[in-house]
């Protein structure tokens, strides 16, 4: 897995409305229809995997 990168002010809309917070997401993927995040308080946790979405980036 690639390091994750701060949202930008337009990922964070479409992480707002589909009912994330934005503070506690990483990017991974940004395509063109979707949008792929990984929660920052599962990369802290040592032995496990990250937890990770997809969402799109349709409303």
């Amino acid at each position: 897995m690639k390091n994750g990168k701060v949202p930008t002010l337009e990922q964070k809309k479409i992480m707002k409305a589909h009912g994330l917070n934005p503070d506690s997401w990483l990017v991974v993927k940004n395509l063109p229809d979707s949008l792929t995040i990984v929660s920052r308080m599962s990369l802290k946790k040592v032995g496990s995997k990250p937890k990770q979405r997809t969402i799109s980036k349709e409303l």
